[in-house]
């Protein structure tokens, strides 16, 4: 059956100031006229999706990298480009991220004349030695004024990035870090844990220095900062609404939602994923190759009820019955509340007749949690 269901689309900007320690995402410090030619190339492969009729999508997200890097101009000639080549909705949610060090009242007129009416701006930390320790640049200040100019050019959906389990991290920091984004006036708040990824520079320092040298908390005080966020958050008027996402009423993000209610969404750029008329694919990593119309790698067929109970459960909604059963038929459900309830663990998977969702103590266990729920 032809899914008729609206797609997301993702654009992927790989460019950089320079490149964060722990960051392991496609990104690379742009040389030449290399930015000039991805955007050509970012373009034509929008085209290959023109239609006669046309796929109709109700979000578009710039990611990066760092969009906002390669200035408003170009944003605004890409996003031309997708308006043409998709039937993009007239009430669509479209986001760039964008740090605060390449911002400025301009940028942002800019980008909501042509179209963006969502920016989410990476802070991390209010702490100038929690982010000198992971190599950010931006300063709180900056980031408070970014805030300010987004409100004033009428953006009204603002999302601000914050870390756990930093290096010198403490529950007093977090809660200024926390205090500053709810002042700030912004809508959304992401709170990432901290990972180090093979093959970043903090992994390799990690690996040879050791964490203590490093002043990073210990697993229990991470998993102690993550709940305390949870629940100061919700004080702020922030709902979590996935493991590492939280909102004010009516604004969590729709296009992420996308990814975590297994609905299909289309990727453009060097490293970005697809998942579009049943099945998965992604474009290389390696920009070079990228530039040269290199052709997407299949990744199987996706949409099946194990992948859609696994992305599902990282939601504060969980998996329901009524909507299981719509897409997938009966007998899903029932087999993972089979499971739950031979768990027997109230105080980290909540259970009823109609639902089943992590607690927020679950959520610390959700990879070990959703296998044993999925086995």
């Amino acid at each position: 059956m032809r899914n008729t269901k609206k797609k997301g689309i993702y654009i992927h900007i790989p460019f950089c100031k320079s490149k964060c320690i722990y960051c392991d995402f496609c990104s690379v410090v742009p040389v030449g006229d290399i930015t000039d030619r991805y955007v050509t190339a970012l373009k034509n492969e929008a085209l290959r999706y023109k239609r006669t009729e046309k796929i109709k999508a109700d979000t578009v997200y710039f990611g990066g990298g760092t969009p906002s890097f390669i200035g408003a101009e170009r944003l605004a000639d890409i996003l031309s480009t997708v308006k043409d080549v998709f039937s993009i909705d007239s009430d669509a949610e479209i986001t760039a991220e964008c740090n605060p060090s390449s911002c400025n009242e301009e940028f942002f007129i800019k980008l909501k004349e042509s179209g963006f009416n969502r920016i989410s701006l990476g802070l991390q930390s209010t702490s100038e030695t929690e982010r000198k320790a992971i190599g950010r640049l931006t300063s709180a200040s900056q980031a408070k004024k970014a805030v300010a100019q987004a409100l004033t050019a009428s953006f009204n959906n603002i999302s601000l990035d914050l870390m756990l389990g930093l290096p010198n991290q403490t529950k007093d920091s977090l809660k200024e870090s926390i205090d500053f984004c709810a002042e700030a006036g912004v809508t959304h708040i992401s709170a990432y844990i901290l990972k180090a990824e093979e093959g970043t520079p903090f992994f390799d320092r990690l690996r040879k220095e050791g964490a203590d040298s490093l002043n990073l908390p210990d697993e229990d005080s991470v998993c102690d900062l993550y709940l305390f966020a949870a629940d100061y958050l919700e004080t702020k008027g922030f709902k979590q609404y996935e493991i590492s996402n939280f909102a004010k009423d009516g604004f969590a993000s729709r296009h992420n939602l996308k990814y975590w209610n297994a609905d299909e969404y289309i990727g453009l750029g060097a490293s970005a994923h697809s998942f579009f008329e049943g099945k998965r694919f992604y474009n290389t990593r390696n920009i070079d190759d990228y530039l040269t119309g290199s052709e997407p790698l299949y990744d199987g067929n996706g949409g099946d009820f194990e992948e859609y109970a696994m992305l599902r459960l990282r939601l504060t909604d969980g998996i329901k019955k009524d909507e299981t059963e719509q897409r997938f038929g009966k007998g899903n459900f029932e087999r993972i509340l089979k499971n739950a309830e031979r768990l027997n663990s109230p105080d980290l998977i909540i259970i009823s007749d109609t639902c089943i969702s992590l607690t927020k103590q679950g959520f610390l266990l959700s990879n070990t949690l959703i296998a044993e729920l999925l086995s």
